[in-house]
C-alpha cells in the first residue's frame, strides 16, 4: 500500500510540473515592460499634441476592427497589453499583445479578423468609402497578414488610411497599427509595423504557449 501511494504522489508531482509551463504563462501574463513601445509610452510627455495610453484590458477591442463592432478575438484571452500612441492632428500607432488559452483560441481569433475583413470590406459614407484589403505574410510567426484601411473617392484614394501588421504564433496573436494621413497604399507602409512585428516574434515564445 505503501508503495502504491508513493507512485501515486509522484504521478501527481509529476503531472503538476508537466502542467506548470501553460499555468505559469496564465498567471504571470504580459510582464511589465514586455512590449517594444513601453520605454516610450513611461517617459514623461508634456506635449499637449501627443499622448500615450498602456491597457491591460482583456475587454480591449482588436486594435484591427473592420466591422467597428469590438467582436473579433474577444473569446479566449487569458492576459493583454495594448500601447496607443495619439499624436495632433491625426497621427495613432498601436502595440497589440494578445495571450489566448490555447492555440486553438488563437487561431480562431485570426479567422474572425479575416472574416471581419470580408464582411466589411467597403463600408461608405457622404460619398466616400474606406476600404479595406490584405495579404498574407510569409516568414513571420504561424500565421500572418498586412492590412491596409484606406479612404477613397470612387477610385481615388484619399488621405486617410491604417496600415496594420496581425502575426499570429503560438497561442498569441500581434498586432502593429499605424494610422495618419495615408495616400494610394505604396509597399514601404508596412516597413515600421513588420520591423516591429518581426522583434515581438522573436521573444514572444516565453511568454506565449508555442509548442
Amino acid at each position: 500500500m505503501k508503495k502504491i501511494m508513493t507512485l501515486v504522489c509522484a504521478a501527481l508531482v509529476a503531472g503538476a510540473v508537466v502542467a506548470a509551463p501553460g499555468a505559469a504563462v496564465a498567471a504571470s501574463g504580459v510582464p511589465k515592460g514586455f512590449l517594444l513601445y513601453e520605454k516610450a509610452a513611461a517617459k514623461k510627455d508634456n506635449d499637449p499634441e501627443t499622448n500615450w495610453k498602456v491597457s491591460d484590458s482583456l475587454k480591449a477591442r482588436l486594435a484591427l476592427d473592420p466591422c467597428d463592432r469590438g467582436a473579433p478575438g474577444k473569446a479566449g484571452r487569458v492576459a493583454a497589453r495594448t500601447v496607443t500612441f495619439t499624436g495632433v492632428p491625426d497621427f495613432m500607432k498601436v502595440e497589440q499583445v494578445l495571450l489566448y488559452g490555447s492555440k486553438a483560441d488563437a487561431e480562431r481569433a485570426m479567422t474572425q479578423v479575416r472574416a471581419a475583413l470580408s464582411a466589411c470590406a467597403s463600408r461608405t459614407d457622404s460619398g466616400s468609402s474606406y476600404r479595406y484589403a490584405s495579404a498574407p505574410v510569409t516568414g513571420l510567426g504561424d500565421d500572418a497578414l498586412k492590412v491596409s484601411g484606406q479612404v477613397y473617392y470612387g477610385r481615388k484614394a484619399g488621405i486617410g488610411g491604417d496600415r496594420s501588421v496581425v502575426v499570429r504564433k503560438g497561442s498569441a496573436v500581434l498586432i502593429y497599427l499605424w494610422a495618419g494621413e495615408y495616400a494610394k497604399p505604396a509597399k514601404h507602409d508596412w516597413d515600421n509595423q513588420l520591423r516591429d512585428a518581426g522583434k515581438m516574434a522573436g521573444k514572444i515564445c516565453t511568454i506565449a504557449v508555442c509548442a
